[in-house]
């Protein structure tokens, strides 16, 4: 990417995360409900940080930093960076104020728009495009942490009328075949990608079929109806435990309301659409689920390989891999080491992209991981056979 396009781009992206926030008020920028959603006003801070903390500081001569406390408060999981305020405690800072963020906002992107001007070092632009697309990563979290804090709100108030975002069908149906063989994965060519994606490497997979179509919500109805909740024989034993110990019998969001089941979407309250793409779904729900069909979820591999013959981008879609490092993975030395290779335990791989990713922020290597209970993100399933 050369400096003129990544001057548009830049400016492009920061006003994106903004335009996600204009339908806030001032009081919805700060709660935190629980500790894996943040409050909007960490990330508009947070995304801001990345770039004085990794680019003004070290590419802009004098340049002089907005608060110095702001790094204590706005570090995410970066120890190479220094001390940093609990995940936990995000909601807890009232001050700085939402205006005092959106002026720490104005100062950065003025210094960055400056810097642009006669930017030519190679590795600063590097870091400014990673920089972007670790702010498009939180403008998808953005969308997903404001509808959970929305979405526990005991009134369920509109974000923006129209704005339903899971009401997306089905194109196709049917199942596409996948000939025995070796094939390759991983990213290659030009553009940008995470390190989490190189190492394109062989896979040796057996002859499968793999869904055209995603999970409806009528299917899913169709398990819960059957018991699919309360048959233990379904569900991997930490699922089991999952379920039980949180009273799961339903999709996050889901309301059964005089006896017929309501979501919560960034609309407001709504009858849910058996047809539409179901969302919000767990890894734990989606291998359940794929057991009572008598199918599987499908390997990142598999998906890969299948996705340029398959209509996807809607909902992140759950593999049933596990989140480790490709052949010839090395962390970067330094902060940035920190992106993606330390959070290579415990976690699921997810694939594709969905209806809150941000534009030009999804390609087929791209590997998404969460913890397999996780369900806030606009997750769904792809069954394979």
């Amino acid at each position: 990417m050369n400096i003129n396009n990544i001057s548009a781009a830049y400016n492009t992206v920061r006003k994106h995360s903004e335009s996600i926030c204009e339908p806030l008020e001032t009081e919805d920028y700060v709660p935190q409900p629980v500790p894996f959603v943040s409050p909007p006003k960490w990330h508009l801070a947070h995304s801001t940080w990345f770039f004085e903390t990794f680019i003004l500081k070290n590419f802009k001569p004098g340049y002089e930093v907005f608060d110095k406390d702001f790094s204590f408060l706005f570090n995410s999981y970066y120890n190479n960076v220094g001390e940093r305020t609990l995940r936990t405690d995000r909601g807890n800072v009232t001050r700085p104020t939402t205006a005092n963020v959106y002026a720490y906002r104005q100062h950065v992107d003025r210094c960055m728009n400056e810097l642009l001007e006669n930017l030519a070092d190679t590795h600063a632009l590097s870091m400014i495009q990673l920089g972007l697309h670790h702010e498009q990563q939180h403008q998808e979290l953005l969308v997903t942490d404001i509808k959970y804090i929305l979405g526990h709100n005991p009134l369920f108030p509109v974000y923006k009328a129209g704005h339903n975002l899971v009401n997306s069908e089905n194109t196709e149906s049917g199942f596409l075949a996948v000939h025995e063989g070796v094939y390759n994965i991983g990213f290659e060519g030009e553009g940008f990608c995470f390190d989490n994606e190189l190492g394109r490497h062989k896979v040796y997979l057996h002859e499968f079929e793999i869904s055209k179509s995603l999970v409806t919500n009528g299917e899913y109805i169709a398990f819960m109806e059957d018991g699919g909740y309360q048959n233990f024989n379904l569900w991997l034993d930490e699922g089991w435990s999952w379920v039980n110990e949180h009273a799961v019998e339903a999709p996050m969001y889901w309301h059964k309301i005089n006896g017929e089941w309501h979501y919560y979407t960034l609309a407001g309250l709504q009858k849910v659409n058996p047809d539409a793409m179901l969302s919000h779904i767990s890894f734990y729900e989606a291998a359940a689920f794929a057991q009572w069909k008598e199918m599987r979820l499908p390997s990142e591999a598999e998906w890969e390989i299948a996705s340029d013959r398959l209509d996807w981008g809607q909902r992140w879609e759950w593999t049933n891999s596990s989140y480790l490092p490709y052949p010839g993975f090395t962390k970067a030395k330094g902060a940035v080491g920190e992106y993606n290779g330390k959070f290579m335990i415990n976690q699921m791989v997810l694939r594709g992209a969905s209806v809150a990713t941000s534009p030009e922020h999804s390609r087929k290597t791209y590997r998404n991981f969460f913890h397999a209970h996780e369900r806030w993100q606009y997750t769904g399933i792809r069954l394979a056979r």
